[in-house]
């Protein structure tokens, strides 16, 4: 298998996922069994990363990089992330709203353990840096000068390097650490939207804001591009009172549109640049 077609079929897979995912965010079950099917979701996905990896051989040292620095962490973080907002969910007390707000707080404060055991690499992932990649991100080459994960050894010695797992803890538990907040505030009695205003109602074409969200997503606009399609969706829907309905078939409608693509983001362009130019007058 080549450089081309693994890549597509990882491509493919974590489609699937997220798709899956989103699927199952959109039920109405509660959160504690969204969680648990999530889990068997994501442990197949992996699964199936797995023997998509035995299949393939490296290129080169860049290849094997950004699998284990970007790839693999990606399907990792969506497992330990719901496996934490289970492991929460399930335990919370049933008490007083401030014995929850007290609950909620607490898990987040767990997480600046994290932050501060893995600051030095926590700094060295979010500043982009790549220097270290061949220690951290090459199978077999583990620098014992460097600080290593205790659960290290455990792992699986070819589908593991000594930091992706760290990579995708960072993942989670951003997710987590924004997941809780809202938590936090939801009990509170405070929304962290626009509802301390008045309402506001989308009345624009659906398929624009879809067309919009997705444009969103893409370039990461929300939580540093770590919010899954899912959410950004939900929030939407709640923030604008909008059923944005079966985002994914309308997705393929733009996709086949004859001319162009992204009529609304162009339309939203030529307004403003209009705007724009009649400030200039």
């Amino acid at each position: 298998m080549n450089r081309q077609n693994f890549r597509k079929k990882v491509d493919q897979l974590w489609k699937n996922l997220t798709s899956s995912v989103d699927h199952i965010n959109r039920s109405d079950d509660d959160v504690v069994i969204r969680s648990e099917k999530i889990l068997m979701e994501t442990d197949f996905a992996i699964r199936q990363l797995k023997d998509l990896l035995q299949q393939y051989r490296f290129s080169d040292w860049s290849d094997e990089i950004h699998f284990f620095k970007s790839t693999k962490p990606q399907f990792t973080a969506v497992y330990i992330y719901h496996s934490k907002v289970l492991a929460i969910e399930s335990s919370k007390p049933y008490a007083d709203p401030q014995a929850l707000k007290s609950y909620y707080e607490n898990e987040r404060s767990n997480l600046l353990y994290f932050y501060n055991e893995q600051k030095e690499f926590i700094s060295y992932y979010r500043r982009k840096s790549t220097y270290l990649d061949k220690k951290y991100f090459v199978r077999f080459k583990f620098d014992f000068k460097l600080k290593l994960s205790p659960e290290l050894y455990s792992y699986d010695e070819e589908f593991s390097t000594s930091h992706d797992h760290i990579v995708s803890q960072i993942l989670a538990n951003d997710l987590l650490d924004y997941y809780l907040m809202n938590k936090i505030n939801a009990v509170q009695g405070v929304e962290k939207s626009i509802g301390q205003i008045n309402t506001l109602e989308w009345t624009g074409p659906k398929v624009a804001l879809i067309e919009l969200l997705y444009a969103l997503h893409q370039t990461r606009c929300f939580n540093g591009g770590n919010s899954d399609l899912a959410e950004i969706f939900r929030w939407a829907e709640n923030s604008l009172n909008i059923n944005l309905g079966n985002y994914h078939k309308i997705l393929g409608e733009i996709r086949l549109r004859k001319t162009e693509r992204t009529k609304f983001l162009i339309l939203l362009r030529d307004n403003l640049e209009q705007y724009l130019d009649d400030l200039d007058i």
